[in-house]
């Protein structure tokens, strides 16, 4: 039996984050292929977390900077680890070489973290988007990991190019891994909630994550009223985890503008609604959000940003608009006219069955982890910089950890 050890920051939140949902998505195959799987946070309990035992994964608790974990690592023999994250990779790569150095080490990105940093800071400045390059910190820490790992899982397809032609990643070290959707029958979509059936726009997202909270404050003040003056009697809802007091209060149902809060049906919430509004200014990866409303035959206004790496240049689900007049125009004629929002979700349909299929990348993830595992000696020797960049970096993390760790002890 294949052992299987997943060390993140935090409790997968399928209901909260996309990210949560894509993490179990690339464990599913594996748990069908009898692997024996554990999973470690270094968080604290989630009430809004997974019931990971409901899937056959053991979950323990991880410390950083505690030899506790190497006898976990001595007792379980890994056989494959993923980091999920970098910043993971940083702190606990050192010891999985250390303690399992025939496992294959695999570095789960999500979305690139420098490239979503880099769009923030740019936006933040009021610039234009200048391409991250090696004199970005969060960049080099990144790229660093996916070399020094055996194989890094990109989600987006346009990262993985931005890896290989701007840092010179080399494509073997990388594998394609989206939202893998179980696509339901044609007729199954179209027989979902019709356009006269539906009402409102809605948007969605975890609001700890700061693209989804700048989109509601850009919806607030620039896009919302727009629309509102065109469509007075439409609301818009806008729901999500972990909102703060003050994110909430901009609820102001006399605008017609909606602070729901957490929900635990987004896709009822879908299915009642006509439009989805998706004005994100930065991030990276790939949007939940959108392929949530593709699936309940929702179309949506996005921005570049938010289609980006989505739709492998099919028609869009809706709009792709980048300023809040155009934003606000592409949702009032695809809210009013029929006909286009009908287009608009045959769109998204197509889109999901030829992008985010499950079954194909399914096969896809298990073979390219079982063609690492037996080429793994030969892919060790072929990346030397990767063997250059974990012999310095695992030593010096190494020892810092020891440290931290001994003055612990002495606080204590």
């Amino acid at each position: 039996m294949t052992r299987l050890l997943v060390i993140g920051s935090v409790w997968p939140e399928p209901q909260s984050s996309a990210a949560g949902a894509h993490i179990l998505q690339v464990l599913h195959p594996l748990i069908r292929q009898g692997w024996e799987v554990t999973y470690a946070s270094t968080a604290t309990e989630s009430a809004h977390a997974e019931d990971l035992s409901s899937l056959g994964i053991s979950a323990l608790n991880a410390k950083v900077n505690d030899s506790g974990f190497d006898d976990l690592l001595r007792s379980f023999q890994p056989d494959v680890v993923i980091f999920d994250r970098f910043f993971i990779e940083e702190q606990f790569g050192w010891r999985v070489e250390e303690h399992c150095p025939n496992a294959l080490r695999i570095l789960n990105t999500e979305d690139l973290h420098f490239l979503r940093n880099a769009r923030e800071q740019a936006h933040r400045r009021g610039e234009a988007l200048q391409m991250p390059h090696h004199q970005d910190e969060i960049a080099r820490r990144e790229v660093a990991a996916i070399l020094r790992s055996d194989l890094t899982l990109i989600i987006s397809s346009y990262e993985a190019k931005l890896l290989e032609d701007t840092f010179n990643v080399d494509a073997e070290l990388l594998h394609y891994c989206p939202f893998m959707i179980d696509i339901p029958e044609r007729s199954a979509m179209e027989a979902l909630p019709g356009f006269e059936d539906r009402c409102d726009f809605f948007y969605v997202g975890n609001f700890r994550h700061a693209p989804n909270w700048d989109g509601v404050q850009w919806l607030a003040a620039e896009v919302w009223p727009l629309i509102h003056e065109h469509i007075p009697e439409a609301n818009l809802h806008i729901a999500g985890s972990y909102a703060s007091n003050k994110q909430m209060a901009l609820h102001d149902p006399d605008r017609g503008f909606f602070m729901d809060g957490r929900i635990e049906d987004a896709d009822a919430h879908f299915r009642r609604s006509r439009m989805c509004l998706a004005p994100l200014r930065f991030g990276a990866g790939l949007k939940g959000k959108l392929v949530d409303a593709m699936r309940n035959g929702t179309p949506s206004v996005t921005t570049a940003i938010g289609a980006e790496a989505m739709g492998a240049d099919l028609p869009w689900s809706g709009a792709v608009e980048e300023d809040a007049p155009a934003i606000a125009e592409a949702a009032v004629r695809l809210y009013e006219s029929k006909s286009d929002w009908k287009i608009a979700q045959t769109n998204g349909f197509k889109i999901l069955e030829d992008v985010f299929a499950r079954g194909p990348h399914e096969v896809a993830l298990v073979d390219r982890i079982a063609s690492a595992r037996s080429s793994l000696t030969q892919r060790r020797e072929r990346n030397f910089m990767g063997a250059i960049l974990r012999d310095h970096h695992h030593r010096s993390t190494r020892y810092l950890a020891l440290w931290i760790e001994a003055k612990n002890k002495l606080l204590t």
